[in-house]
């Protein structure tokens, strides 16, 4: 299935076909995953291989992948160029990438390289610098893609929010089932099959589960536990379509909320609000982060807080749905219309034991950012 029309992967190639002529790059070696769905449709776990999409800057395309993929390519994207290599013991796909290349007249030539992808291991990447080196002048151009998938059109606009009505509907699903003595099994499992069973994708990493001191850590582990009748639970989860992802964070208490529950609530209130007013073109990603950050400084959590306060969402592959550009200090990426940014407000006192989150996606406008949830920015209390 290929989720956009033809036109839109032109206009998409178009784009970043200007790009390279204004870095003056002959080719792109595409190690993404993201990169190739976003430019071709191309939907496929496989990049745990070798598997590269050359782009030339006369629009030809060719990938080379294994022979597992061949129909996977087929059926989900626009190529029509897609060269195998074969699995066995002495097999180097890098060397077929070299020959793949000479065979499109690329020797000598100025290629543009992701080098920052898990979509290329060090392994992969030290053979493709050994053996490409001397073959083109090799150009890091990591940023290049990332930048033009975080502006989105509007059919993929389209895909976010239908993820975002989700996201919005698998906390729904999940609230009854938070009371004393649940098991964060079934919470999960009715927030993560709510998405599946509407139609959604897995998501690109887990979702977040975790309760009473559990309830501290900000990735997904291993191991399950019953809610207590005075705990707290934090959950961050994402609505997924066609690849694209709008998550959300909720800490929920069960009981009554400590005075510094409601103190922890307040600030990050208070923080996403401050988020939200610079969330706007002209500012930067780094101007969301230091409003995120003052707002923790007033209220004495510098310790508390993360380095980071969110970051772009779109369609993405394992291991984890962040993308790029972040929100952290110093970053000069400039906000612009039609993003999707994801902001959470993390607050976690290994002092007292307390965990506070609250977080959720926008789509940034020309002024103000659109929130994509409907959900309520109150504290979730379940007594």
């Amino acid at each position: 299935m290929i989720h956009f029309e033809r036109d839109e992967f032109d206009e998409r190639r178009a784009r970043l076909l200007d790009e390279m002529a204004n870095r003056k790059l002959d080719a792109m070696l595409l190690f993404s995953q993201e990169s190739m769905y976003w430019l071709t449709g191309y939907d496929s776990f496989g990049f745990c291989f070798f598997q590269c999409l050359v782009l030339k800057s006369d629009g030809e395309m060719q990938l080379l992948t294994r022979s597992a993929d061949l129909r996977q390519a087929r059926h989900t994207s626009i190529l029509e160029a897609i060269v195998i290599w074969r699995d066995r013991g002495n097999a180097d796909p890098v060397i077929e990438l070299r020959n793949l290349l000479g065979d499109m007249g690329l020797l000598g030539a100025r290629i543009g390289v992701e080098w920052l992808t898990h979509g290329l291991t060090g392994q992969a990447g030290l053979g493709v610098n050994e053996r490409l080196g001397s073959f083109a002048a090799l150009k890091d151009a990591s940023d290049l893609v990332p930048m033009l998938r975080a502006v989105k059109s509007e059919a993929e606009i389209a895909y976010v929010r239908e993820a975002a009505l989700l996201a919005d509907e698998a906390f729904e699903e999940a609230l009854p089932l938070i009371v004393p003595g649940a098991d964060e099994a079934e919470i999960l499992a009715a927030m993560q099959g709510h998405v599946l069973k509407r139609g959604g994708d897995y998501p690109a990493n887990p979702f977040i589960v975790g309760s009473g001191r559990d309830a501290l850590l900000c990735r997904y582990k291993s191991g399950r536990r019953r809610l207590d009748a005075s705990d707290q639970l934090t959950l961050e989860w994402a609505g997924v379509k066609a690849q694209y992802h709008a998550a959300l964070m909720r800490t929920v208490i069960l009981g009554e909320p400590t005075d510094r529950h409601l103190e922890l609530h307040a600030a990050a209130r208070e923080a996403l609000s401050a988020v939200e007013a610079v969330m706007r073109p002209e500012h930067s990603f780094g101007d969301v982060f230091d409003a995120h950050a003052a707002v923790m400084e007033e209220h004495e959590l510098v310790r508390h807080r993360l380095s980071a306060c969110g970051y772009s969402l779109g369609a993405r592959y394992a291991p984890s749905w962040m993308d790029m550009p972040m929100f952290h200090v110093g970053n000069q990426a400039v906000i612009q219309p039609n993003m999707t940014l994801f902001a959470h407000m993390i607050i976690m006192d290994s002092d007292t034991g307390t965990a506070m989150t609250l977080g959720r996606t926008y789509l940034t406008t020309e002024t103000e950012p659109e929130p994509l949830s409907r959900l309520s920015l109150d504290l979730t209390v379940v007594r």
